[in-house]
């Protein structure tokens, strides 16, 4: 778990890594321990030091506070520090690479586009989990 953080109204909130589950994913609680959002991935069983983000969500009534943005900046930070190369399926990543990939390939991040067996990789993880 990250140190806490505050959300846009102040609130404070917590980021951690939740590998327990069958999906694994980053999480953001309220201090209260309400969930509020993930942002779900897949690592290839191949290895290979890769992680496919699939899917990020807030709970609409958690919405406007800023925690997908949250979530995404500690994603992708914990890949810099454990040298992992981020495959952005979910349209908030894809986009935010999109738009600001070289910034953060400047701090250490790497990441490439999704490949056809990286598609096939969460559609078979999700309708596992289905």
């Amino acid at each position: 778990m990250t140190e806490p953080q505050t959300d846009k109204t102040g609130a404070v909130v917590h980021i951690a890594l939740d590998e327990a589950r069958a999906i694994s994913a980053y999480t953001v609680t309220l201090d209260d321990g309400t969930l509020a959002g993930r942002a779900d991935f897949v690592d290839p069983p191949e290895g290979g030091g890769e992680r496919v983000f699939f899917h990020t969500e807030v709970s609409p009534e958690f919405g406007g506070r800023g925690l997908a943005g949250l979530l995404l900046r500690e994603a992708l930070a914990d890949s810099v520090r454990k040298n992992i190369t981020v495959v952005p399926v979910c349209p908030l990543f894809a986009k935010y690479l999109k738009e600001d990939g070289k910034e953060y390939t400047a701090q250490g991040g790497k990441f490439r586009k999704p490949r056809p067996a990286d598609l096939a990789l969460v559609q078979k993880t999700t309708e596992e989990q289905a």
